[in-house]
C-alpha cells in the first residue's frame, strides 16, 4: 500500500532545481502536492511527469502560499519541501522509518539542510557540501498535517506544530540538500530581495531600524558564522558564506532604516505583514 505521506511543495519557474527534488522523493509518498505561482518554463512538464496533482495559485506571500500547500494534503503526514530541496538517500530511509512506525507521540521531525555549494551550475554533482557555514540548520519538515500551521515573517517562513502533554518532536538522521545557488554573486542578488521583503515584514509587525545595529549586527553575524560555527573550516566558501550573511543582514537593516525614517510608528502595528509578490 501507498506510504501514507504527502509531499508539498511550493514552487514558480523552478525547473533548473525541481528535477532533481522529485527524483529524490520518487516512491516515498503517497501523493505529490505542488501549488504553483504562474511557472512558464518545464516545472510544469516535471511534476506532470512525476504524476504530482498542481494547484494553481496566484503568489500569497511564502507563509501563505505554503500553507495552502499543506492544507491540500490528503494523508496524516506531510513532508514540506521547497523547490530547491532534494532529500538525500540517508534522509529518505529516515522519513520512511517514522512515517511506517507512526509512533502517536511523535508530531513532526526536523531535519538537517545543508548547502551544497557548486559554483558555476546551480546544484551540479561536481559540488559539495558546506558542512560547517550555517549548520546545523534543522528544519521542522516531516508533520502531521492537522497539527501543523505555517508561520513567521516574509521571506522567512517557519513551520510549527501545536506540542500537547505526551508528544513530542524528533531530529531525523540524514540530509536535506539545498541547491539554493550557483554563485555566491547570485546569492548576494537573491538576498537584496529577501532584506526588502524582510524590512517590510518588519516595519508591519512594528520593529524599527537603527543605526546601532546598523553598525554592530553585520560584522556579528559574519563571525558567528566564522568563529561559532567555524565556517572556515569549509575554505575559501565559507568564507563566502560568512560574508555572504553579513551583506544580507547589512541590506536587511539598511532598508529598515529608511523605512523607519520615512514611516513614524504606527500608533498599532500590524500583527500580520502584507504578502509581497515574489
Amino acid at each position: 500500500m501507498p506510504r501514507d505521506l504527502s509531499i508539498a511543495i511550493v514552487c514558480k519557474d523552478n525547473a533548473d532545481t525541481i528535477g532533481r527534488v522529485l527524483d529524490s522523493v520518487r516512491g516515498l509518498a503517497r501523493e505529490i502536492v505542488a501549488v504553483d505561482s504562474g511557472s512558464t518554463d518545464a516545472t510544469l512538464d516535471l511534476l506532470h511527469a512525476a504524476g504530482a496533482r498542481v494547484i494553481d495559485s496566484p503568489w500569497l506571500g511564502h507563509v501563505r502560499t505554503k500553507q495552502l500547500a499543506l492544507d491540500s494534503c490528503a494523508t496524516e503526514w506531510v513532508l514540506c519541501l521547497d523547490s530547491d530541496e532534494p532529500v538525500m538517500p540517508d534522509l529518505k530511509a529516515s522519513i520512511a522509518s517514522c512515517v511506517d512506525t507512526d509512533d502517536p507521540s511523535i508530531l513532526g521531525a526536523r531535519v538537517n539542510r545543508k548547502v551544497w555549494y557548486s559554483p558555476g551550475t546551480r546544484g551540479g554533482e561536481d559540488g559539495r557540501f558546506l558542512n560547517f557555514a550555517w549548520q546545523p540548520e534543522h528544519r521542522l519538515r516531516l508533520v502531521r498535517r492537522e497539527h501543523a500551521t505555517w508561520t513567521g515573517l516574509d521571506p522567512h517562513d517557519q513551520l510549527v506544530v501545536d506540542i500537547a502533554p505526551g508528544t513530542r518532536v524528533i531530529d531525523l538522521p540524514g540530509t536535506l540538500r539545498h541547491d539554493s545557488f550557483a554563485t555566491f554573486a547570485q546569492q548576494l542578488s537573491k538576498e537584496a530581495g529577501y532584506a526588502r521583503l524582510m524590512a517590510a515584514s518588519l516595519h508591519a509587525s512594528g520593529a524599527r531600524g537603527s543605526r546601532l545595529r546598523l553598525l554592530t549586527s553585520p560584522p556579528g553575524a559574519m563571525l558567528k558564522q566564522l568563529v561559532l560555527k567555524q565556517a572556515w573550516r569549509d575554505g575559501v566558501p565559507g568564507w563566502l558564506a560568512a560574508g555572504s550573511t553579513a551583506a544580507a543582514t547589512l541590506m536587511k537593516h539598511l532598508a529598515l532604516l529608511e523605512r523607519t525614517r520615512e514611516a513614524p510608528a504606527d500608533p498599532e502595528p500590524a500583527k500580520r505583514p502584507s504578502d509581497p509578490s515574489p
